[in-house]
C-alpha cells in the first residue's frame, strides 16, 4: 500500500525546510535506509533517510523550491499503484500535485497558447544533475565564488571540490556529490550567488540541460547573457586597436579603458609597463602611472629661483606650483564584511546600549602571570587571564550571561564564552565552551588554536556559535579605551584595553602603577547599571588578586 512522506521536522526552531537535493527518481525502487533526499533546515543540510521499501511513485518538491514541515513531498508504494486518494487526503499537499506534475495541468491551459508544451518535459529523465549555492552557515544568504577547480567539459568525481566558496565566515569547497562531465558553469569566479541559485551542472557528456536551466529561475538567465557579454567585449576590443591604429602607439597591447584613459592623460603607452598577460597594459598601469608628470613639474620649480634676485625685499612669497591627481580604489564588500554589516547594525539600532568602565589594577596580574609562565606547559597571556576570570564572574552574575528573546529573556546556566579575532576581511567570534570549569592552560590552548584556524580560513561554523559573553580586546594594540557593539544574542560584551604604566595612589602615596581599563557593553533591556557594575567589581577582584580563580 503506498504510503506519503512528508517533510521532516529536523530541528527546534525548523518551519519549512528546502530540498536541496534528490538522490531518487520517479521509478526507481527504494530500500529502508536508503538516503531519499538532501534537506537543509535553518540550521545545516542534513540527510533525509526513507522508512519504507518500495518504488518512489510521485516527487511533490522539485530540488532548490521550500516546504513546509508535515507537507507532502513525495509518495512510495507498488509500482503503478494508484496514489491520488492520498493526495486529496493530505490536503495542503494536493496543492503541490499540478506543479510537479505538468501534464494535468496542461489539461487547462488554453488552447490558443503554444507555450505550456514545455513544461511537459521530465527533468528527470534528463541525466544530468543541477549543483546549486549551498547553504554553508546558519547567517548566510549568498556566497562568491572564489575559483572553480574545473573548466566545462572536465570529468568529475563524486568526490571532487568544485570550487571555492567564500561566505560570510570562512571560505569552504563545494562538493558536487556526483560524477560525469562538467555541462555549464552559472556564475563566473569573483561574482556572488544566492543561496539556491544554480552554479553548475554536472551530467552525461551531451546531455541537453535546456529544461534545467529553464526551469531554474531566473538565476540561468543571468548567466547565459555572461558568455554574450564576453563576446561583445572580445570583439569590441579589437575594433578599439583598429581605431587608434593613427597613434604612434598604437600597436602596443592595450585594453580599450586603458587606452581611454591613457588619451585623457596624454600619456604615452610606450612608456607604460603592462601587468597583465603577454605584457597587455590595462586600467592599473595607466592610474598607477607617475613619471610622466615629473618633467613637466620640474620647469615650474625652477622659474622661481630666477625670480627671486629681481626684487627680493618687496617681492611677494612665492610657492612653487604643486600638482597633484586625485586617485581611489574600490573593492567589493566580501560575504564576511557584509555580514559584519548587517548584524551590528541589528545590534546597534535595535538594542540599547549602555557602557561602564572600570580600572583594574594589573600588577598582581603580571607577578602571577611571570609566575606561571615558568612551570605551565603553555604560554598564558592576560586574555587568557581575562577570558577565565569573566567566565567566573558570569557564574556570579547570570543577569550579564543572558539574551534579549523579544517575549522572554534567557539566562543561560552554561559560560560560553566569544572571544573576538581580527582577520584580513574583518572579524571572526569563536566560542571557548564552558570556559568557567577550564584551567588557564586549557583557555590558552584553545584560543591560539581558535586564532590560527581563523587567520587561515579554516574555522568551522559550529566553533563560531553558541557563544553567551563576548569579548574584545585591542590591548596588543596599545589601545587606552573604546567600546565594543553587543554580539547578538549576548546581552554584554566586554571592551579590554592595554595594561598603561600610569602614577597611581596606594596608602596615600603616588607609586608607579599598571592600570587596565574595560568597559561593559549591555543591553538596557536585559541589564541595568548597577547590574554592570557589580559584575565588573567581581572582575576587578578577580584579576587583582588572581589566586581567587583557582579556589
Amino acid at each position: 500500500m503506498a504510503e506519503v512522506v512528508k517533510m521532516p521536522k529536523m530541528s527546534d526552531t525548523m518551519t519549512e525546510g528546502v530540498l536541496a537535493k534528490w538522490h531518487k527518481k520517479v521509478g526507481d525502487k527504494v530500500k529502508s535506509g536508503d538516503v531519499l533526499a538532501e534537506i537543509e533546515t535553518d540550521k545545516a543540510t542534513m540527510d533525509f533517510e526513507s522508512y519504507q521499501d518500495g518504488t518512489l511513485l510521485y516527487i511533490g518538491i522539485q530540488e532548490g523550491a521550500a516546504a513546509p514541515v508535515d507537507s507532502v513531498i513525495a509518495i512510495l508504494g507498488k509500482e503503478g499503484e494508484d496514489y491520488k486518494s492520498l493526495l486529496d487526503q493530505a490536503g495542503s499537499g494536493a496543492a503541490a500535485e499540478p506543479v510537479k506534475e505538468a501534464a494535468p495541468a496542461a489539461d487547462k491551459a488554453p488552447a490558443a497558447t503554444p507555450a505550456p508544451a514545455a513544461p511537459k518535459v521530465d527533468l528527470s529523465s534528463i541525466p544530468a544533475t543541477v549543483i546549486r549555492m549551498p547553504l554553508l552557515s546558519d547567517t548566510m544568504t549568498e556566497g562568491t565564488i572564489e575559483k572553480w577547480n574545473f573548466k566545462v567539459g572536465d570529468k568529475v568525481k563524486a568526490d571532487d571540490s568544485l570550487a571555492d566558496v567564500a561566505t560570510d565566515k570562512a571560505t569552504m569547497e563545494v562538493v558536487g556529490y556526483e560524477a560525469g562531465t562538467l555541462l555549464y558553469i552559472g556564475v563566473k569566479e569573483g561574482e556572488a550567488a544566492k543561496v539556491n541559485d544554480i552554479i553548475a551542472i554536472v551530467g552525461k557528456e551531451g546531455t541537453d540541460i535546456t529544461p534545467l536551466l529553464q526551469d531554474g529561475g531566473s538565476a540561468p538567465a543571468a548567466a547565459e547573457a555572461a558568455p554574450a557579454a564576453e563576446a561583445k567585449t572580445a570583439e569590441a576590443a579589437p575594433a578599439a586597436t583598429t581605431e587608434s591604429s593613427s597613434d604612434d602607439d598604437s600597436r602596443v597591447k592595450a585594453s580599450p579603458l586603458a587606452r581611454k584613459i591613457a588619451k585623457d592623460k596624454g600619456i604615452n603607452l610606450n612608456d607604460v609597463k603592462g601587468s597583465a598577460e603577454g605584457g597587455r597594459i590595462i586600467k592599473k598601469d595607466v592610474e598607477e602611472y607617475t613619471p610622466s608628470a615629473k618633467p613637466a613639474a620640474a620647469p615650474v620649480t625652477e622659474a622661481a629661483p630666477a625670480a627671486a634676485p629681481a626684487a627680493a625685499a618687496k617681492a611677494p612669497i612665492v610657492l612653487p606650483t604643486f600638482t597633484g591627481e586625485e586617485k581611489f580604489s574600490e573593492r567589493p564588500v566580501t560575504q564576511m564584511r557584509k555580514a559584519i554589516s548587517r548584524r551590528l547594525s541589528e545590534s546597534l539600532f535595535t538594542a540599547p546600549h549602555f557602557y561602564v568602565t572600570m580600572s583594574i589594577d594589573m600588577d598582581q596580574a603580571i607577578v602571577a602571570r611571570t609566575r606561571m609562565n615558568e612551570i605551565a606547559p603553555v604560554k598564558i597571556s592576560f586574555n587568557d587571564f581575562v577570558v577565565k576570570a569573566c567566565a567566573v564572574a558570569l557564574r556570579q552574575h547570570p543577569a550579564i550571561n543572558s539574551s534579549f528573546l523579544g517575549d522572554k529573556i534567557r539566562t543561560n546556566e552554561h559560560v560560553h564564552v566569544g572571544v573576538a579575532v581580527a582577520v584580513d576581511e574583518g572579524l571572526l567570534v569563536p566560542v571557548i565552551k564552558f570556559a568557567d570549569g577550564k584551567s588557564l592552560s586549557h583557555i590558552s590552548v584553545e584560543v591560539k588554536e581558535f586564532a590560527g584556524k581563523a587567520k587561515s580560513k579554516k574555522l568551522q561554523p559550529n566553533e563560531m556559535e553558541g557563544s553567551t559573553f563576548t569579548i574584545s580586546n585591542l590591548g596588543m594594540f596599545g589601545v587606552d579605551e573604546f567600546t565594543a557593539i553587543i554580539n547578538t544574542p549576548n546581552a554584554c560584551i566586554l571592551a579590554v584595553s592595554g595594561i598603561q604604566a600610569v602614577p597611581v595612589v596606594k596608602n596615600g602615596a603616588v607609586v608607579p602603577g599598571n592600570i587596565m581599563k574595560v568597559t561593559l557593553s549591555a543591553d538596557h533591556r536585559v541589564v541595568d547599571g548597577a547590574t554592570a557594575a557589580a559584575f565588573l567589581q567581581t572582575l576587578k577582584q578577580l584579576l587583582e588578586e588572581p589566586v581567587r580563580l583557582l579556589i
